[in-house]
C-alpha cells in the first residue's frame, strides 16, 4: 500500500517544481489519480510527460505498491 505523502515526495524529487494532487480512489491505498503540472513539462508530449511521472514512480509500480494509476499532466497556465 502507497501512502499519499510518499508518492508525492517521490514525484518532487525528480520534478522539483510540480504540483501534485493526489486521490486514493479506492480507499485501499492502491488505486490513484495524479494530477502534476510542472514548468518542466513545456515543450513535451503528453506521453514524455507521463514517462516523467512514471519514472518517479518506478519503485512503487514495480513493487506493485501502486495496481492503478489515472494520470493527468500539465504545464502551469500562464496569468
Amino acid at each position: 500500500m502507497a501512502q499519499l505523502h510518499e508518492l508525492s515526495a517521490s514525484i518532487k524529487r525528480a520534478i522539483p517544481d510540480a504540483q501534485v494532487t493526489l486521490e486514493d480512489l479506492s480507499g485501499g491505498g492502491d488505486h490513484f489519480q495524479i494530477n502534476v503540472v510542472s514548468k518542466a513539462f513545456a515543450g513535451l508530449s503528453l506521453i514524455r510527460q507521463h514517462q516523467m511521472v512514471y519514472g518517479a514512480l518506478q519503485a512503487e509500480l514495480a513493487s506493485e505498491a501502486i495496481h492503478a494509476l489515472a494520470l493527468n499532466t500539465s504545464t502551469p497556465k500562464e496569468t
